[in-house]
């Protein structure tokens, strides 16, 4: 994802929205022009910001810590085998889940203040990280896993120097495809209780039918996605260079070689 490519996107997608205005000419509530979405921005600018710091917060702090206990939870269970038998099962049941299913228990769990945001978005966060973090490990090839044993690497050798770095980026695209979704942990913990944040917003603009401010503050949640992704790329970029394909992949061609003339 490059940002020029971003930026090309946008601007398509604006094209596309203006001239569905000017063609079909709806109500102001149902699609309110890009200008509009502008002027909320302009007039609105000191209420957005409050109330997207609010929601940035809650997604960043999600997002590492998720990342972590997601990325940790893999390494423990290929470290333990036996009780990651036990656990990981326990894992997948609790990924079956619906979030709006949870989301209501958490806020009973941790009240209405930022730390049941926090725990939707880790939640959110977790599972793809996990997922993708343990596949890698335990995918390690048999033939580089039989040349350790040769060597009489231990367990823990053979986990730290060999399958962990063999699986990084399998970190790295679990990183990857979570971190667009932590801004909906947020939102929809926001949703179901909150006093502020940019889904208390939407919830709020929706039932007065303020759809331009519904539309400015999903302009920001779009935003968000996009520099999360854009910052995790960044991050990882160095995390696993002999893997480099993993973030910037290159076709390959056989090279051939002329043939004697006849």
């Amino acid at each position: 994802m490059t940002v020029q490519r971003t930026l090309l996107a946008v601007i398509l997608l604006l094209l596309v929205w203006q001239g569905v205005i000017v063609l079909l000419e709806p109500p102001r509530y149902l699609l309110p022009a890009p200008m509009a979405v502008a002027d909320v921005y302009l007039k609105q600018t000191g209420f957005l910001l409050r109330h997207s710091l609010l929601t940035a917060s809650e997604i960043l702090v999600g997002l590492v810590l998720g990342a972590l206990l997601g990325a940790g939870t893999a390494l423990a269970v290929a470290a333990f085998p036996r009780t990651g038998q036990i656990v990981w099962p326990l894992v997948l049941v609790l990924q079956a889940f619906p979030v709006f299913v949870l989301a209501p228990l958490l806020v009973i769990w941790f009240g209405f203040g930022i730390a049941s945001k926090v725990a939707m978005t880790v939640i959110i966060i977790f599972f793809p990280v996990a997922s993708a973090f343990y596949d890698g490990l335990r995918r390690t090839d048999g033939a580089m896993l039989d040349a350790a044993a040769l060597t009489q690497a231990s367990h823990w050798q053979t986990l730290r120097y060999l399958r962990l770095p063999l699986a990084l980026p399998s970190l790295i695209s679990g990183l990857r495809i979570a971190a667009p979704l932590a801004p909906l942990g947020a939102v929809v913990g926001e949703w179901v209780g909150a006093a502020g944040g940019l889904g208390f917003v939407m919830m709020q603009a929706n039932a007065r039918l303020q759809t331009d401010v519904m539309f400015a503050a999903m302009g920001v949640l779009a935003l968000y996605t996009l520099a999360l992704r854009l910052g995790v790329d960044r991050v990882t970029a160095g995390l696993a260079p002999w893997a480099r394909e993993v973030n910037h992949p290159t076709p390959s061609y056989p090279k051939f070689k002329p043939g004697p003339s006849s």
